[in-house]
């Protein structure tokens, strides 16, 4: 086989070698642009795993990198002085120059052809290539020539970033963030060989137009960041290479092959450096390419098949937690307002993959820290888990932070709720929950989803909904809240298990901002008027006394996923051109003249929530911008606390789901409107609650599905956590299942120790030299 390689970063390099040891006769070129000694960036990283997998492929390569690497244990977030440690990391850095330098080596070793300064820019003379690898990096000529056939797509990222260097020594990977009168920075920082460290310092666009720096002007960056850094650069300068401020582009391709070209590296697909996965990424997906071309040899098409069956997912995977951590520093100024163990574990935990346990098992003092810092601020004994501390709104005290979310059941027979409900309703509470809110609750006939859903409209239905409440108030420690709605232009549809999204027989006439149905399905609502409006706000009012009446702890008003309230304030459901269309504002008045009517309407003593969408999923929805002005409008108009949820307003959507995946939208809520709020969205089990609320990315956690066939997840995981182990009776389990507490503690107990010996056992081994 002929095998071209475009680029010799160390992708293309380390493929090379794989490829050349199994395959001798293979004849592999490689030809780069610059000059063999060129190296762009200072050092680069490579974790445990990584460096294991280097080792079972290619021992000659790891030994030299092993040589060559600064190995480290631990790592600090440092604040304005303050620092913490947190250990078990397990990283090594190394010189990019160096790691270049030795692939060659190796290349030479198996003999690869080296060509460089040779810079590729017709492919025509390698029309005798079987394959024609293209590893040239970012800035790809071979992906730009044939975008389109790759289905390239380029997203320029907000930050700016410069990528540096100094002689400062460092003995652990360390993030230093520095409050400045622009706003703030930080400096991803790492030692790779002897004397010399990487800094990467990095900021919004915004802060870093006040600061007064230019892309290009080297000098004037290092003159400023010297001064901006002056403590933690402890007297050592800044070297810089081409370091030019720039902003990170996340490149993704929907093919990575085209006839015999294949990509390989960045050209194929970019991972924020926050993860540190650029390297890493490249020559895991090198080893794939080998694989793959070892197994099908001039099969083409095979080869490329099977290279994308092994990576795409894994690819997919990194990318979308690099993005994730990457959001995360676009929004530092949300996040340096914390406390500062609060905000360190934020910076650990960013991207989601890294929790409260498995920051335990690392370095279990730092999680202690970091509980101990939460607990104090709420007066709590130090060890108590954060998802069983009490959180108050006025008069209403949940005794831990886990909610049911409102769940429709379609089991109503004529808006009244029945022993269904008693049922589903009843075992959550004597099943431990803080909070219980309620499927949606119509505020008429017409504002039902289905003929299945429960109204609050009259008198029968408030001694139904009468019977629940009281019975959670006299059985458990929960507490309940009623979501109200009206479904609007998402009503009078059949059960979801029989045609979902299809409208019943004599479905009664549908309303909404804006005359655009939910799908081709159903039918096109009616525009609402003034006279609308009135009657609607009047059986909200009228729904919330019922409320009140029926015992409910707390009132929510459905403003999300599309229904009449949320079908007002998003762009993509309201083109209405009067005084309640248009901008934000404009559509938040009918909804917030709800919310304060119902506000009036409601004991003072008690909470209101609303529950909104904090993003459509679609392109021309709603903004972060509108989010942040809606959520302090519902604020402003009495809101207690934010309910953040997103999607379902359109039917062509295309939400990035996944764990923990809406607690973003709640972080950006909470902590820039400055309001509690409550999230949800794949939230499984308590070690991700605790870790979302030490986060500060909410006050309270709402389970949905986890909780449909769990009944009893508080109770499993108060065993789990041990709670108040030492004094079962005030853990509020009724007294007719107390007696079964002293066999479930241990039995959880043990269950946690098994799989945590599991966690353990599974940790890389370390490189340490």
């Amino acid at each position: 086989m002929k095998i071209t390689v475009i680029g010799g970063g160390p992708g293309g390099l380390y493929f090379s070698i794989l490829l050349k040891k199994a395959m001798p006769d293979c004849s592999i070129d490689i030809y780069e642009r610059n000059k063999a000694d060129d190296s762009f960036g200072f050092g680069v990283v490579f974790s445990d795993e990584t460096l294991s997998e280097f080792l079972t492929r290619d021992p000659q390569s790891y030994e030299l990198i092993r040589t060559k690497f600064a190995y480290w244990d631990e790592l600090d977030v440092a604040r304005d002085g303050e620092k913490v440690r947190i250990t078990g990391n397990g990283f090594c850095g190394c010189s990019r120059k160096t790691l270049l330098q030795l692939l060659q080596q190796r290349c030479r070793e198996e003999g690869v052809n080296l060509h460089f300064k040779a810079n590729v820019d017709d492919l025509s003379q390698f029309a005798d290539s079987d394959i024609i690898v293209a590893a040239d990096g970012i800035n790809s000529s071979v992906r730009e020539k044939f975008a389109s056939d790759f289905g390239t797509i380029t997203e320029m990222k907000s930050n700016r970033f410069v990528w540096m260097g100094s002689t400062r020594p460092l003995d652990a990977f360390t993030y230093f963030f520095r409050t400045t009168p622009y706003g703030t920075f930080v400096a991803h920082t790492y030692q790779y060989e002897e004397g010399m460290s990487t800094w990467i310092f990095e900021t919004t666009d915004e802060t870093w137009q006040k600061a007064g720096f230019s892309v290009t002007d080297e000098e004037d960056t290092i003159k400023k960041l010297s001064e901006l850094f002056k403590e933690e650069l402890d007297g050592h300068g800044l070297i810089s290479n081409r370091s030019h401020w720039r902003q990170f582009p996340a490149i993704t391709n929907k093919n990575w092959s085209k006839d015999n070209i294949v990509l390989l590296g960045d050209a194929k697909a970019t991972a924020h450096y926050s993860i540190g996965s650029g390297t890493k990424l490249a020559m895991e997906c090198a080893i794939a390419l080998a694989d793959s071309v070892i197994k099908f040899k001039t099969d083409i098409p095979s080869v490329f098949a099977n290279y994308e069956k092994l990576r795409r997912n894994r690819v997919e995977m990194i990318q979308h937690a690099a993005n994730v951590s990457l959001d995360w520093f676009e929004h530092m100024d949300r996040h340096i307002q914390h406390p500062f163990q609060q905000f360190a574990f934020s910076v650990m935990t960013r991207a989601k993959k890294v929790t409260f346990e498995n920051l335990a098992l690392r370095d279990p003092s730092f999680p202690q820290k970091v509980q101990a810092e939460f607990n104090t601020a709420i007066n709590t004994p130090e060890n108590t888990s954060p998802a069983f501390t009490p959180f108050t709104l006025r008069g209403m005290t949940v005794e831990n932070r886990i909610v049911m979310s409102p769940m429709e059941q379609y089991s109503a027979k004529d808006g009244l709720v029945s022993d269904w409900h008693l049922m589903h309703y009843g075992s959550r509470a004597t099943g431990g929950l803080g909070l219980i809110l309620t499927e949606a609750t119509a505020i008429s006939p017409e504002g039902r989803i289905t003929l299945g859903c429960p109204g609050i409209y009259s008198e029968d239905q408030i001694v139904a909904w009468k019977r629940i409440t009281e019975f959670i108030h006299l059985n458990s420690t929960s507490k309940i809240g009623i979501q109200l709605g009206h479904s609007g232009r998402k009503g009078a549809v059949q059960f979801p298990w029989e045609d979902a999204g299809s409208p019943v027989e004599n479905a009664w006439e549908l309303i909404s901002a804006s005359p655009i149905p939910f799908n081709s399905k159903m039918a096109t609502p009616r525009e609402m008027t003034i006279a609308d409006m009135d009657t609607i706000t009047t059986e909200f009012v009228n729904a919330t006394k019922n409320a009140e009446k029926a015992g409910f702890d707390m009132v929510e008003l459905q403003a999300h996923h599309g229904f009449l309230l949320a079908s007002f304030l998003s762009p993509l459901t309201n083109i209405r051109t009067d005084e309640f269309g248009g901008n934000v504002h404009n559509r938040l008045k009918f909804p917030t003249r709800v919310f304060k009517a119902m506000r009036e309407a409601f004991p003072q003593n008690k909470p209101m929530s609303v529950r909104i969408s904090a993003s459509d999923w679609a392109e021309g929805g709603i903004t972060e911008e509108d989010v942040l002005i809606i959520a302090q409008a519902f604020k402003d108009a009495g809101a207690d606390i934010i309910n953040v949820s997103t999607g379902l307003t359109v039917e062509k959507q295309k939400p990035a789901v996944g764990r923990m995946w809406q607690t973003p939208f709640s972080d950006m809520v909470r902590n820039e409107v400055h309001i509690p709020t409550i999230t949800a969205g794949y939230i499984q089990d308590i070690d991700q609650i605790n870790t979302i609320l030490l986060n500060g990315r909410a006050d309270l956690v709402a389970l949905g599905k986890t909780l449909l066939l769990d009944t009893s997840f508080v109770r499993n995981a108060q065993a789990y956590e041990h709670y108040r182990a030492d004094d079962l009776q005030s853990v509020g389990i009724p007294k007719q299942y107390m007696s079964a507490a002293s066999h479930h503690y241990p039995y959880k107990a043990g269950e946690r120790k098994a799989v945590e010996g599991m966690k353990k056992a599974l940790k890389p081994v370390t490189h340490k030299k």
